[in-house]
């Protein structure tokens, strides 16, 4: 069976800063039809940046969906004009005021793919010093480094709950114990 799900109209909800709401009429691969409320999302991106003793960088701050502290690592949405990786680069020094080098990717993940078409480019890196961050306006965080032993810990003990900072500690980790990073 084709799985597809064809579009039939579109139709503007809300228009913001960085979320664009349609709902959409689809043609279901039965025939059917239905409705589909979709989150456009320019996409963000996502380091996981090790320093010489393999301490991972991390970020807290206030979520305000959740309405806690949340720690992760640094991240940010895509700005357009900017490859993934060069915003990847941007959000580290941002962040956490730290220069990286020997980025590699570590893949894309779509967060909730039942309702966004975000897409979160994931890194990982080695940094060569910390400097100073330099937040956005309106951003307020704190810096950590958290040994990835310890991150690991945390997202195996259900402590880290941010999914993209999951992902790309497990995947580092991996890398890590294989050499290729």
């Amino acid at each position: 069976m084709k799985l597809e799900e064809k579009t039939l109209s579109a139709s503007k909800i809300f228009d913001g800063r960085i979320l664009h709401i349609t709902l959409d009429e689809v043609e279901l691969p039965d025939g059917s039809r239905s409705k589909r409320e979709v989150v456009n999302h320019p996409g963000g991106v996502a380091v996981a940046a090790l320093d010489d003793e393999n301490n991972l960088l991390f970020v807290r701050q206030f979520r305000y969906p959740y309405k806690e502290v949340v720690l992760e690592l640094p991240a940010g949405k895509l700005e357009k004009g900017m490859t993934p990786l060069e915003n990847g680069k941007r959000e580290l020094m941002e962040e956490t005021g730290a220069t990286g080098y020997s980025y590699i990717s570590l893949g894309q993940l779509y967060p909730s793919p039942g309702y966004t078409n975000e897409i979160i480019h994931l890194y990982a890196c080695r940094i060569s010093g910390l400097g100073d961050s330099k937040p956005d306006e309106g951003e307020f965080l704190n810096v950590e480094k958290i040994p990835l032993e310890k991150a690991l810990e945390l997202v195996l003990n259900n402590q880290l709950p941010d999914a993209k900072s999951q992902v790309a500690v497990l995947k580092t980790a991996a890398l890590l114990k294989s050499g290729k990073i």
